[in-house]
């Protein structure tokens, strides 16, 4: 059922006996919900004049002619609350019929305007971008060319990096990608591997392409029918997507002949040349990231694991003790993933979990379950994570202590929205200047 979302302010004492004199209705304060309802969606965008206190509030609908609506008369001493409802088609121009409701009235502190767009996401335009400058190699890059017809030959000069790809993150894997190439001492010989879903993949490619002319990447369509019987509910319903998921699934979506993948979150910016992340020795690991160890590891298992000696035999015989780690930030070496079967192990966990509850945290236990104690330690300066806040609250937090190269905004809060809200938290400013995203102006006084 849709719902609205409503503001107002305070009214100031008003003489009903003395006439209001005729003026333009152009104070009005905007407040955004998204809701759910199956696959469609409602914004809801309250128009709200100062309405005096009446004790019964009048409720009609705006007719519309010639695109201006048109205001029924009533008591003007009784709020009068009127509902616009508009197609999705509508929604390119709201501006305009926002404006055009800037008009002659008599009444205009008794007026109260709901103005409701009803979308469906499959259809809504995506945000545009600002084109990126073309980014080219310094003298001392290696000329070389990758194709994904080259099925076993690796060439440790590509460097190959993965993010997903969806309408949520699009901003911010927009900002990831041209902090990497803007700080990449041999932009041109980086590859983008975008993993997607069925839906809206075309227009998302035109969106990489239009931005970032000159990149060189690949789309893959993730089939979220693997993971969606495997999902369980977590703390933040974020983590609940399958697109988050499809990092598990990387070895099977990408072509045989990329050997080493760095996996990166689209929540994060990079500010250091990334063939330093790219070269770092994996060793006999299968998996790199920077690990906490002075992290509650215990925190990311329900009681029901830690009293079940058959789960907590998990982490016996790995080369050291199980720290936390964080899976925005990865570098994989595919062919030992492939060859140790490590998306079915994962699975396996995941099942597990349908059927015991064992965590709370979405895709990254079971990375935990499969990896902690066996992973390529990183400097920290690679993932200062946790810029988001918590993932209840999305409060502002500080840098960790050393060296940055990379910063990541996991949690619960996102630069861009708080940006956009007029609530950013400090860190926010040092995401803003990667943000290619076209800002339109909405809202018009003449």
């Amino acid at each position: 059922m849709y719902g609205s979302s409503t503001s107002y302010s305070e009214p100031e004492p008003h003489d009903h006996s003395a006439p209001t004199p005729p003026r333009l209705l152009r104070s009005f304060t905007i407040s955004n919900q998204i809701m759910k309802s199956g696959r469609q969606r409602t914004r809801l965008a309250s128009l709200a004049g100062v309405v005096p206190m009446a004790p019964t509030p009048h409720i009609g609908h705006i007719r519309f002619k010639d695109e201006v609506p048109e205001i029924p008369s009533t008591n003007p001493r009784t709020p009068t609350f009127f509902h616009i409802s508009l197609p999705h088609h509508s929604l390119r121009s709201p501006p305009t019929l926002i404006s055009s409701t800037a008009m002659p009235t008599s009444k205009p502190l008794n007026l109260f305007l709901i103005l409701t767009v009803t979308i469906n996401l499959c259809f809504a335009e995506l945000p545009s971008f600002r084109e990126a400058p073309a980014f080219r190699n310094g003298r001392e890059c290696p000329k070389t060319a990758w194709s994904a017809l080259d099925k076993k030959i690796h060439n440790p000069s590509i460097i190959h990096i993965a993010m997903t790809l969806d309408t949520a993150y699009l901003r911010g894997s927009i900002a990831g990608v041209f902090s990497v190439l803007h700080h990449a001492t041999c932009p041109e010989n980086i590859v983008f591997h975008f993993i997607t879903t069925h839906r809206r993949g075309a227009e998302l490619r035109s969106a990489i392409t239009s931005t970032f002319p000159y990149l060189n990447f690949h789309l893959y369509h993730f089939d979220t029918n693997l993971v969606k019987g495997k999902i369980s509910s977590s703390i933040r319903r974020a983590l609940d997507q399958p697109l988050n998921y499809a990092r598990m699934y990387l070895a099977d979506l990408l072509p045989a002949g990329v050997r080493r993948i760095i996996y990166f979150d689209s929540d994060l910016i990079v500010v250091d040349d990334v063939i330093k992340l790219w070269s770092i020795n994996l060793r006999s690991h299968v998996l790199g990231a920077p690990e906490y160890c002075n992290a509650n590891f215990t925190n990311y298992f329900t009681s029901k694991f830690w009293t079940n000696p058959v789960f907590t035999a998990s982490f016996k015989g790995r080369s050291r003790n199980p720290c936390y780690f964080n899976t925005g930030v990865m570098v994989i070496d595919l062919w030992k993933w492939r060859e140790g079967k490590y998306r079915e192990k994962l699975e396996n966990w995941m099942r597990i979990q349908k059927r015991y509850r064992i965590y709370e945290l979405g895709s990254l236990p079971p990375f935990l379950l499969v990896f902690a104690g066996d992973v390529e330690g990183m400097e920290h300066q690679w993932n200062q994570h946790g810029l988001g806040g918590d993932n209840l609250e999305g409060l502002c937090r500080a840098l960790h202590p050393g060296p940055v190269s990379l910063l990541h905004w996991s949690g619960k809060g996102k630069p861009w929205l708080r940006i956009d809200s007029k609530k950013p938290c400090p860190l926010d400013s040092l995401w803003a200047p990667y943000d290619l995203f076209h800002h339109p102006s909405f809202f018009s006084d003449s």
